[in-house]
């Protein structure tokens, strides 16, 4: 149940661990400085890829399938809308349950949808990948999809082998495979517009191309390209793209992190003519400093194109998986606030055998799968900054801030990445309320998700005590 407490004046939130308010009080608030006037970049949404994870629970029963995506997709959930499904190369048959299964399991063993040269497409490869994709758009149809490349089909390849060359640091498809291997991607896009009705967006040829770990009976899918050669493909992608009556426009060029996007798309700026090819930028944010995801901000803004953070995932080493949820929940704080991108999408959603990379942890064989904390984390962001939320300044590394198209919603997230209570202190003033309503849904140790009380107040500003470890969000109605 919701609770609305009227904003009158002063809103004055004193919430947080039991007898913590003799330590917070010693403290100096952090401030928060709401700035309705600095906009930035409006929601396109948030979501996942389905590789790994979808071509496994594709396969489970239905009923299951359908619990699933209604976790992921629902507005009351995770309301997601962004997926990105992997167009699998297909390793070589006599690897199979081989070097993949040993390095990540079966679910890296991704299927591809022509086994040579010669042979004709199979359909029905990658059943799970397809099953899920079918039942999301369904249940959201205003889902956004990517289609993307870990890599062409083994027999296109050097080494013959999907997961990289013998050198990783060469580029692994064959020149005279570059036509074919475009070909491949756009027939697989077009096989599923003509019989599913899926209009892919976006088309991403490459994944972490310039990237030093995509080896010959390595552990997944993956293809080293150099800038130039990434160049090449765009140059033999973009008119059969625009030749093939899809709607979808190229993205590129997914590099692991933002020095190697940086780096890249400077490369494409140079050459003149390969950034008019290419309709949306994304990047990886596995790595990456605030300077560089500012500088990658900047060179984005200046080429004009939409952008995404198209997969990333925790890092560092924390002591439990909360805490390594929160460091990710602040690699969304700070890939939002200075790199600015319109969408923010996870790498896996489902795992076995941990609860920090997925944000339900399953047992791919027997069909069991568990939320975990990280679900609830993750649902703090993306249940109420919203698809069309536009955001705005909060001069706050530890806090994001969005408004509603219509400004008469202000949502704030407050985020204590130490294990101690923290005070912060939210100005509102600049928004001039006159009245209205607020919630606040908090994660912690104890909370998932869960909808705290606050009280009345007198004055424009919030004080909260927000308890160590921990991720709160505040839904405030502007009265306009």
């Amino acid at each position: 149940m919701k609770h609305f407490i009227p904003i009158l004046i002063f809103l004055s939130v004193i919430v947080g661990s039991e007898g913590c308010l003799g330590q917070v009080e010693k403290q100096t608030a952090a401030q928060i400085s709401i700035d309705p006037s600095q906009t930035y970049q409006t929601i396109e949404g948030w979501g996942s890829s389905l590789c790994w994870w979808a071509a496994q629970v594709g396969n489970w029963d239905e009923a299951k399938v359908d619990s699933i995506v209604d976790l992921i997709t629902s507005p009351d959930k995770l309301n997601m809308n962004i997926f990105r499904y992997n167009i699998g190369g297909g390793d070589n048959p006599s690897h199979l349950d081989g070097h993949m299964v040993k390095g990540k399991g079966k679910r890296a063993e991704m299927e591809g949808f022509k086994s040579s040269a010669d042979a004709p497409y199979n359909w029905n490869a990658d059943k799970g990948q397809r099953v899920l994709m079918l039942k999301i758009k369904a249940k959201r149809p205003d889902a956004v999809f990517e289609a993307f490349s870990n890599s062409p089909p083994y027999w296109m390849t050097y080494s013959g082998c999907s997961s990289g060359n013998i050198d990783p640091m060469q580029d692994n498809l064959k020149p005279e495979f570059y036509g074919a291997f475009c070909d491949y991607l756009l027939d697989v896009c077009k096989h599923y517009k003509q019989q599913y009705g899926i209009d892919f967006k976006t088309l991403e040829p490459f994944n972490e191309s310039t990237s030093n770990y995509w080896y010959n009976l390595g552990s997944q899918e993956g293809c080293h390209f150099t800038p130039e050669t990434q160049m090449k493909i765009i140059r033999i992608l973009a008119p059969k793209l625009d030749a093939s009556g899809l709607k979808t426009m190229l993205s590129a060029s997914d590099e692991t992190n933002i020095d190697s996007t940086i780096k890249v798309l400077k490369a494409y700026q140079s050459a003149g003519d390969i950034l008019d090819k290419v309709g949306q930028i994304n990047t990886h944010t596995y790595s990456g400093t605030n300077a560089e995801r500012t500088e990658a901000h900047h060179l984005v803004k200046s080429i004009g194109k939409p952008f995404w953070q198209s997969e990333t995932g925790p890092s560092g080493n924390s002591k439990t998986s909360l805490e390594s949820n929160l460091g990710l929940a602040q690699k969304l704080f700070d890939d939002m606030r200075y790199m600015k991108p319109q969408a923010w999408l996870d790498w896996q959603l489902m795992e076995e055998r941990n609860d920090v990379w997925c944000l339900m942890r399953c047992n791919f064989n027997t069909q069991d799968y568990q939320i975990v904390k990280n679900f609830y984390v993750r649902t703090q962001i993306t249940r109420f900054f919203k698809q069309g939320y536009v955001m705005i300044e909060t001069e706050n590394d530890e806090a994001l801030a969005a408004m509603n198209p219509g400004k008469t919603e202000l949502i704030v997230a407050i985020l204590n990445k130490s294990a101690q209570p923290k005070p912060f202190s939210l100005n509102l003033k600049p928004l001039k309320i006159s009245g209205g309503k607020v919630s606040v849904y908090r994660t912690s140790h104890s909370e998932n998700c869960a909808n705290i009380q606050v009280p009345e107040s007198e004055d424009q500003s919030i004080n909260y005590n927000a308890p160590g470890l921990s991720l709160t969000t505040f839904i405030i109605s502007l009265g306009k």
